[in-house]
């Protein structure tokens, strides 16, 4: 028999949670959010990486999808841990409800982060009397926004699942590297798993990460570079005067 060690290193590099589908006895047609173009043929996720990002553009279904899986996953509505509760906690039961979940190792451990509704989250700390020890010792709202975002991340990460809603949202450029490194750190050693939605092309660059586009009517995988988020960027940054040409030249001027 393989010692509890050797059990760990052969699955480096695993997904703890594997497949995502519908239960069609639970879905509501022509309903939001199975009325969402991403949802409306059904669902059928494998996930075969341990960093997978969510991307399109805004209304395509990448935070509807993550609220519903952290809601399956018994997260709170407003972030934190299992163990955090909220008057709101049934925001992504809908869909939620008829999410199909398939795990190679279940875990218990994990912290789903909502950008928009960190500070009530931080709020939420503060009500209970936390010391804020499992954050790095300080009250998340006596920093700022990014520096408290770091400080979940350097300090509450460790194994588990995963599930952040668009974390480069207080995170200047050197701070998202700092995030990546985080990750490596963790994934790496096969210790935790990564659902992330995501603007920021400098986090979808992860090195193995597996990219779902929202775009379409499907869920498609797409390559880095084959993003809309890379190429805009790119091209932006390569010449932005081309852009704001088009932008800022007066209205119904060709």
């Amino acid at each position: 028999m393989k010692s509890t060690r050797a059990r760990r290193q052969s699955t480096i590099g695993t997904p703890f949670l594997t497949h995502m589908t519908l239960d069609e006895q639970q879905v509501e047609p022509g309903t939001f959010p199975f009325t969402m173009p991403v949802l409306s043929r059904g669902l059928d996720l494998t996930i075969r990486t341990p960093v997978t990002f969510f991307v399109g553009e805004n209304g395509s279904g990448k935070s509807t999808l993550l609220e519903a899986l952290a809601w399956k996953t018994g997260f709170g509505s407003h972030g934190g841990n299992r163990d955090h509760r909220f008057p709101e906690d049934d925001e992504g039961k809908p869909l939620g409800v008829a999410l199909k979940l398939a795990w190679r190792q279940k875990v218990r451990d994990g912290f789903f982060l909502r950008a928009e509704t960190f500070f009530n989250f931080a709020s939420y700390l503060e009500g209970v009397g936390s010391t804020f020890r499992a954050y790095g010792g300080q009250s998340l709202n006596r920093q700022s926004h990014g520096e408290a975002f770091l400080s979940v991340f350097s300090n509450r990460f460790e194994d588990g699942l995963y599930l952040l809603d668009e974390p480069e949202a207080a995170l200047s450029p050197q701070r998202q590297l700092a995030f990546l490194g985080i990750l490596h750190a963790l994934t790496s050693a096969g210790s935790a798993q990564f659902i992330i939605a995501t603007h920021s092309p400098i986090l979808m660059a992860f090195p193995g990460a597996t990219i779902l586009s929202f775009d379409g009517e499907t869920l498609e995988q797409v390559a880095y570079r084959d993003t809309e988020h890379y190429r805009i960027t790119r091209d932006f940054l390569d010449a932005p005067e081309r852009f704001f040409r088009h932008l800022l030249e007066p209205e119904g001027e060709v």
